[in-house]
């Protein structure tokens, strides 16, 4: 069997309803295809419900299943209750939670504003833990069983230059993960994380491999797969199923980890920008033109 084909059984997943923040677009869309794929309820989330509208009308076509899109802004905590209240609404319960939801783009730390620096860190860290602990908390209230899956990195661990708001944000994700995983197992409650290694978005790799802006002769150094072993970047179906597993009842057994899933990269070179050290002080504005370029070009 290829490895970029479905794993689990099919209806591995019924009965269940998962919520999934950032899962308009990327990988969020992906996990969520497939866990509609095998059964479950999907609740997608994002600040944007066009986008939101556009993806369940596309996923309840592709795979016949049950998804609703609302909109909501995870650094608000109001909206994350009016979602969740929804959520009840239209599915009687919710049985997981996947944060997904994320910001990060590549820079000198000195460049970055004190705004910059907190618009990663409140989306990825306090949306987060905002998510989590309203949903926590209904889960306790109810004296429900249920499973968290946060989506980090793997310098998450290690720390990485040139990404600082998203290493510390996603380190603080990541202890979130393994101390409520202790804390809250005697609810019933599962934390368990999971560390990609480059599984290119149009959106994200825009800003993270802006690879035009390179000298040629550096592009295969900073291309999205130029630090992994196997010397190539992951299918988007290999991190579903690596998801849907840890989101399912066949992982009961497995709280508070973290998995990596990178081609080898972290063993490679842990810090996975570290290398950008090698690029000269002045090829910034250079890359920084074209990350706002290929910004505006999306938005177009």
């Amino acid at each position: 069997m290829a490895y970029n084909e479905p794993m689990l059984r099919d209806g591995a997943l019924d009965g269940k309803t998962f919520i999934v923040t950032g899962g308009g677009t990327g990988l969020g869309k992906s996990m969520s295809k497939y866990f509609l794929e095998l059964g479950a309820n999907v609740v997608i989330t994002s600040r944007k419900l066009a986008v939101l509208e556009e993806t369940a009308h596309e996923l309840r076509q592709a795979t016949g299943g049950k998804i609703l899109p609302i909109a909501c802004d995870v650094r608000d905590y109001g909206a994350i209750e009016a979602m969740k209240d929804k959520t009840l609404a239209e599915f009687g319960q919710i049985n997981g939670l996947l944060n997904n939801a994320a910001g990060n783009f590549i820079s000198p730390t000195e460049r970055l504003s004190h705004r910059a620096i907190d618009t990663i860190v409140d989306i990825v860290l306090k949306g987060t833990y905002y998510t989590t602990l309203a949903l926590g908390k209904h889960w306790i209230e109810k004296k429900q069983a249920a499973t968290v899956l946060s989506i980090v990195t793997t310098y998450a661990s290690t720390g990485s230059g040139y990404v600082v708001p998203s290493a510390m944000a996603k380190s603080g994700v990541l202890t979130m993960t393994r101390s409520l995983a202790v804390e809250w197992a005697k609810y019933g409650i599962r934390f368990n994380a999971i560390a990609p290694g480059p599984f290119p978005t149009k959106g994200a790799w825009d800003r993270l491999f802006p690879v035009e802006a390179f000298p040629p002769h550096l592009r295969e150094r900073f291309s999205d797969h130029g630090n992994v072993p196997i010397k190539r970047v992951g299918e988007h179906q290999e991190l579903a199923n690596l998801a849907a597993y840890l989101m399912s009842d066949f992982s009961s057994y497995i709280n508070g980890e973290v998995i990596t899933i990178d081609g080898g990269e972290w063993i490679n070179g842990a810090g996975e920008f570290n290398h950008l050290n090698e690029i000269p002080t002045d090829m910034w504005d250079v890359i920084q033109a074209a990350i706002k370029s290929n910004t505006r070009a999306k938005k177009e």
